[in-house]
């Protein structure tokens, strides 16, 4: 059989922790589980290697708090 040649889009995730007021939407939103919540509820990125750049949770943050970086190739 062939191989399967895959390119791996990789994105950044950011979380400014001082603007995080721990609503929760971005880690209940976030489809690949990229977020998650500390001991304070505010969000936290768990791995970063598993964000897919569909910016979910960066537009749905009421405080603007996450931004996403990367692009696709």
């Amino acid at each position: 059989m062939g191989e399967v040649n895959k390119e791996t889009k990789k994105y950044t995730v950011e979380v400014k922790q001082q603007w995080c007021k721990s609503c929760g939407i971005c880690y209940a939103l976030c489809p690949k589980g990229v977020l998650i919540k500390d001991q304070l509820g505010k969000a936290v990125v768990k791995d970063p290697a598993l964000c897919i750049g569909c910016r979910i949770c960066e537009e749905h943050c009421p405080d603007y708090c996450i931004k996403i970086g990367g692009e696709e190739k």
